[in-house]
Parts: structure tokens; sequence; C-alpha cells
């Protein structure tokens, strides 16, 4: 399965509905997509997390680490 809601770079925002990403559906796609393996979700996450960081440098760490990770349980 493939998500729909995929993030746009430089922007981190979701190319389905340009919202911060990721978005509350695409985290919901996350969450089915990487049903039982919350860790490969997590390493998926973080790098998407360094990348982002370079990307979003005007952003404070603590925000972007909360909207990427924050959220995994």
């Amino acid at each position: 399965m493939t998500t729909t809601h995929q993030p746009v770079s430089p922007l981190w925002s979701c190319g389905c509905c340009g919202a911060d990403w990721p978005c509350e559906p695409g985290r919901r796609e996350l969450l089915a997509e990487y049903d039982g393996c919350r860790l490969s979700l997590t390493v998926y996450l973080a790098a998407q997390l360094v990348v982002a960081t370079q990307h979003l440098a005007c952003v404070p760490a603590g925000h972007l680490h909360h909207r990427f990770l924050g959220w995994v349980r």
C-alpha cells in the first residue's frame, strides 16, 4: 500500500491536501501501512525528519521533532 498523502519538499507540505506533512490523513495512512511495525515507521519518519531539518532550518527543531515523531506511540 502506498499513501496518497506524500510530502512535497522543500516545503514539507502534503501533496494531496496541502497541510504540513505528515498531515492527519497521512498519519492514518502511515499507521495502516506500517501496522505492527511501529519501529520501522519510526525509523522512516526519523529519516524524513533529518532531511526536513535541512530544508526547514528556520523551524525550531523541537517543533519538527513533535511534528514528525511526536504522534507515533
